[in-house]
């Protein structure tokens, strides 16, 4: 993607998508989005009528449930200048997928190809879109974890990177495996339980090898689902979305701590 050829319009507006986990688990979440696309100078609005982006229906094999569902998020983010969302698998449902759920001749697929042309992940609408310049302060050492719906279907890896070079005092250590999946995967982790426990101890072996005591990330899930496992295991390892350490709310309780 052409980056240097995005130009936002002035003071954009944004329906922020909240997500259901952020929404139910951690709105600090969502209020370190608003915090943050407000102070690079945009308007943001969280529209009352988004639901679920369909993600548990459409890998189930729900088609019927997944469209009406499309339908309704497309309604409720009409007229937006961008929608931005705190999650890499949202993001990628409503710009990759809800064009596929529609014929070429159904309506709804013009509508749905150009809520994708509008929606973006919020750390790399951050970078990439209003080139915003993030700076604070706080001291750890933490390694990063690249969510595989984030990565892969919108090439979010440098973007964050980019902006926590902005907090001083945080030591970034890459993890070899980095972009390994978590064994989260939404209703994957419900399914197949075993598996789902191999790749995520895994990922926590990984992550502890790097000697950081601080595992960050952009897709609510997988952080809960490393944080769980860290607790169970009695891993002290803490863990926390990106977005939070950039608004400069790291004095909330980490992810699965259990407190606050």
């Amino acid at each position: 993607m052409n980056t240097s050829s995005l130009q936002p319009p002035a003071s954009p507006r944004i329906g922020l998508f909240v997500t259901c986990l952020v929404d139910v688990v951690r709105p600090s979440i969502g209020f370190a989005a608003v915090r943050l696309l407000e102070a690079a100078g945009a308007r943001v609005e969280v529209p009352l009528a988004q639901t679920c982006c369909g993600q548990p229906a459409y890998n189930s094999g729900d088609r019927e449930d997944t469209c009406a569902i499309a339908r309704q998020v497309i309604e409720a983010f009409a007229g937006f200048d961008y929608v931005v969302a705190p999650s890499g698998s949202c993001a990628g449902m409503l710009r990759r997928h809800y064009p596929e759920l529609f014929e070429t001749a159904d309506p709804w697929r013009a509508r749905a190809e150009d809520l994708a042309g509008r929606t973006w992940e919020l750390l790399s609408f951050l970078a990439d879109v209003m080139q915003a310049d993030i700076v604070g302060d706080w001291p750890a050492r933490a390694t990063y974890h690249d969510a595989c719906s984030g990565l892969r279907e919108l090439g979010v890896k440098t973007q964050p990177r980019s902006l926590l070079a902005g907090i001083a005092g945080l030591e970034l250590i890459e993890a070899p495996t980095a972009e390994t999946c978590c064994g989260f995967g939404g209703t994957f982790c419900v399914k197949y339980p075993d598996i789902s426990t191999k790749i995520v101890d895994a990922k926590l072996d990984d992550a502890a090898a790097t000697g950081a005591g601080l595992l960050l990330g952009g897709d609510l899930g997988c952080l809960m689902n490393i944080a769980g496992r860290a607790k169970r295991r009695g891993v002290p390892l803490e863990v926390r979305h990106t977005a939070e350490v950039l608004a400069g709310m790291t004095d909330l309780p980490a992810i699965g701590s259990g407190r606050g």
